[in-house]
């Protein structure tokens, strides 16, 4: 998959994250986390591995999944709402890359 494409895999999970949060249902927010943790570990272990710009990547999907941990932790919504927006740009990019084909 290529980069945007797990990045919007990943937005999936943190938007219904975000969704379960504000709703108040912990079981629900928990088992989303717990996935869009996996796809983020994933990502960052497998991800874009012969590219020069794996460390930009790493970086930047890093300090991303803190953000993520924080604020699930914290139920902030305001930072899972933000992430959410933020992921929602990759399954946009995804979107228009699939319907120019």
């Amino acid at each position: 998959m290529s980069f945007v494409e797990q990045m919007a895999n990943i937005g999936s999970e943190v938007g219904r994250t975000s969704k379960w949060v504000q709703k108040d249902k912990p079981a629900m927010a928990e088992g989303a986390f717990v996935r869009a943790l996996e796809l983020i570990d994933l990502t960052l272990k497998y991800g874009r591995l012969d590219s020069p710009f794996r460390g930009t990547m790493l970086k930047e999907l890093c300090r991303t999944r803190e953000l993520f941990c924080g604020a699930y932790e914290t139920s902030d919504t305001a930072i899972l709402i933000w992430l959410d927006k933020y992921f929602g740009e990759f399954a946009l990019a995804q979107r228009k890359k699939i319907a120019a084909s």
